[in-house]
């Protein structure tokens, strides 16, 4: 199996910075694997929070995490700056695949990639709902090619 290779900024349409904090690491001295997931859930709902698309409180279609996963390049460790790029590769009815870079200060290529689905629910009934339009246009504008 050939692995690709790290991706690069110029792959990604949307960057969240994020500072790592002292209890990211683990006791290897790098960041622990879950905490990139923690990032990159805080860069997808950073994204629709800040442009109203998504209320924590109050919107009554949601989406929820149903599938992700990660590829490691390097390490990253307690303190540094980090960006995480966010690029969509699906788009459908009422799911969203995201991809994510995990990119430290200053460096072009990933330390890590991964992808988040969302799928989107009836906050009520937690049954799939249609992604709401202004949701799927501001997505529009972070899809690539896959």
């Amino acid at each position: 199996m050939i692995r690709p290779p790290p991706g690069r900024r110029a792959d990604y349409r949307f960057f969240e910075e994020i500072t790592t904090r002292w209890h990211d690491n683990d006791v290897y001295g790098h960041v622990n694997n879950v905490v990139y997931y923690a990032w990159f859930d805080t860069a997808v709902n950073a994204f629709l929070v800040r442009r109203g698309l998504l209320s924590l409180a109050d919107s009554a279609v949601v989406g929820i995490v149903a599938e992700n996963g990660c590829r490691y390049h390097a390490s990253v460790s307690f303190p540094e700056r980090i960006g995480v790029g966010m690029r969509v590769t699906h788009l459908g009815n009422s799911a969203v695949r995201y991809e994510l870079g995990v990119f430290r200060e200053n460096e072009e290529s990933a330390a890590a990639e991964g992808y988040f689905v969302h799928v989107y629910v009836d906050r009520v009934t937690m049954r799939p709902a249609p992604m709401p339009g202004t949701v799927r246009a501001a997505l529009s504008d972070l899809r690539v090619e896959a």
